[in-house]
């Protein structure tokens, strides 16, 4: 084949430091607009942004150069830094590790409105609840104990 052709959706996400609620309303959609900037810095495309006030989910699309720890990184990086020097928040941390799934085109529309729709979600199911389904579906193995 004379060219590369690539699907490389991923649906990310990570919590804050002992799942803090620390994403305030008033600014964490500026938040997402950050973190989605960065992603489109550092080369990939942001399909989608959401969550509540301890996490945060990305429907992104990433190029075949991209390295997902790396990405990860810079995204945690910049965004903590951020937040110590436009809202304020000098004690603000993202929890270590990340959850990353892949998604088939043919399901980002749905994975995109899921992530819109974070705050009716997590009316009735915890984020541990949440994460627990998101691995089981992708049969990822867990420790419950790190969860």
């Amino acid at each position: 084949m004379a060219s590369t052709y690539l699907s490389l959706h991923y649906h990310i996400v990570f919590a804050t430091k002992n799942r803090v609620a620390s994403l305030d309303e008033k600014w964490r959609s500026r938040l997402y607009d950050y973190l989605g900037g960065i992603i489109h810095t550092l080369g990939g495309f942001s399909k989608r942004i959401g969550g509540i006030d301890d996490h945060v989910h990305l429907l992104v699309s990433l190029k075949a150069t991209h390295n997902l720890a790396d990405l990860m990184r810079e995204l945690k990086k910049a965004s903590s830094l951020w937040i110590h020097n436009t809202i304020g928040e000098k004690q603000f941390a993202w929890q270590q590790g990340y959850a990353a799934f892949t998604v088939s085109a043919s399901a980002l529309e749905r994975v995109a409105k899921y992530i819109a729709n974070q705050e009716q979600h997590h009316r009735v199911k915890s984020f541990k609840e949440e994460l627990v389904v998101l691995l089981e579906k992708s049969a990822v193995d867990y420790n419950p104990e790190y969860l």
